[in-house]
């Protein structure tokens, strides 16, 4: 009974996973290694024939600085969509440009192009580059920027960090992404695959979000290049190999708050007015010529003032600068009493030294007739 029950739950679980329906069936196509599944064909007019059922049409607005450069590469816009049986039309009155369908129309998504192609021209896109977007390998994104910062002047500051010095920043974005990138006004226009598209809006809100500056994403992009040359890496976590960037906190600059004065509810006297002046200190009843006398007087000696000013900023160049004082008023008084007793003992040395040049000087002779002679006696003034 057992083994009975065993092959009844086994004969349940294979009728769940078996999936009836036509759509199930494997196809031919499924495992032929000569098929690309991702590559995308060109569209041919045979595919519908018949043309499109309903007229579709997209219009969009574009600036008045646009108005000129439009004008003259319209007719450059309107023979690429010919070719697709698309019509466009340019209103100036409006400032709106307007794609839709005709009998002609074969393929279903190129109205969806279209509609691509008049938003990049509205954003300053240049018409032959705006122009590839027909192509079905080509996709574009407009990645709007102006309401991610409050800020005036960090809006435009972080903007510039993703253009960079000399647009190098975004020439290098550029060539590692593999798209046309746009830095105009509140958006930024992009270009190229879905994989480049991807990583270039995650750089821009990034960039303008600031939680990553732009070099630091194109050193992961690099580094994400090699890696993908060595097949050995293939199927491996990426992670380990990418470089690591923590966000810094710079500390900023503290605003002073001004301290707020108490509130009273009357208002701040009235400051005096001119003529009020005037009233108080009698002018206002001068005469003209006395009022010119004094203007004339207040000018003069301002100009004295100046005059004085400048004298003495000339002057000071011609002014010496003052010698360093000792430092000490006792040790200057020490140099001079030592300077003295030096002179002192310098003279009493000249002395002895004088003497000893008389002694030896002294004739033996008259010397010795010196002292034979018996001193004379002075005499007294007393009489």
């Amino acid at each position: 009974m057992a083994a009975e029950n065993g092959e009844i739950e086994v004969k349940e679980m294979t009728k769940k996973q078996k999936h009836k329906g036509k759509h199930d069936k494997p196809k031919p196509w499924d495992e032929d290694p000569n098929i690309d599944h991702w590559k995308i064909e060109k569209f041919d007019s045979s595919w519908n024939e018949s043309g499109m059922l309903e007229a579709s049409s997209f219009s969009t607005l574009f600036p008045q600085y646009r108005e000129k450069y439009l004008q003259e590469v319209w007719p450059m816009v309107k023979s690429a969509l010919k070719e697709y049986g698309v019509a466009c039309e340019l209103n100036l009155v409006e400032g709106s440009m307007t794609v839709s369908t005709t009998r002609k129309t074969r393929d279903p998504y190129i109205i969806i192009k279209a509609r691509d192609l008049i938003k990049l021209l509205s954003r300053s896109v240049p018409a032959p580059q705006a122009i590839k977007i027909l192509n079905d390998e080509m996709q574009c994104d407009i990645i709007k920027i102006g309401n991610l910062v409050r800020n005036k002047e960090r809006f435009v500051k972080r903007r510039q960090h993703l253009v960079g010095p000399n647009s190098s920043t975004l020439k290098a974005l550029e060539i590692l992404t593999g798209c046309y990138i746009l830095v105009q006004g509140n958006t930024v226009a992009a270009m190229g695959s879905f994989k480049g598209l991807k990583q270039v809006r995650r750089i821009v809100e990034d960039c303008i979000q600031n939680k990553m500056h732009p070099v630091y994403h194109i050193k992961i992009l690099m580094m994400k290049k090699e890696l993908e040359m060595d097949p050995a890496l293939k199927n491996e976590n990426w992670d380990r190999f990418l470089p690591k960037f923590k966000k810094k906190n710079v500390k900023q600059k503290k605003v002073k708050s001004k301290e707020k004065k108490p509130y009273t509810p009357f208002p701040p006297p009235q400051p005096p007015s001119k003529v009020d002046m005037q009233l108080e200190s009698g002018e206002y009843f001068w005469s003209n010529q006395k009022k010119q006398a004094k203007k004339w007087q207040e000018k003069q000696e301002k100009q004295a003032e100046k005059t004085a000013e400048n004298k003495r900023k000339r002057e000071a160049a011609f002014i010496p600068p003052e010698e360093p004082k000792e430092q000490n008023a006792g040790t200057s008084e020490d140099k001079n009493n030592d300077v003295a007793a030096i002179a002192i003992s310098i003279k009493a040395k000249a002395k002895e030294f004088g003497k000893k040049k008389a002694i030896e000087n002294v004739n033996a002779e008259e010397y010795i007739a010196a002292s034979g002679e018996l001193p004379k006696k002075k005499k007294s003034k007393h009489v």
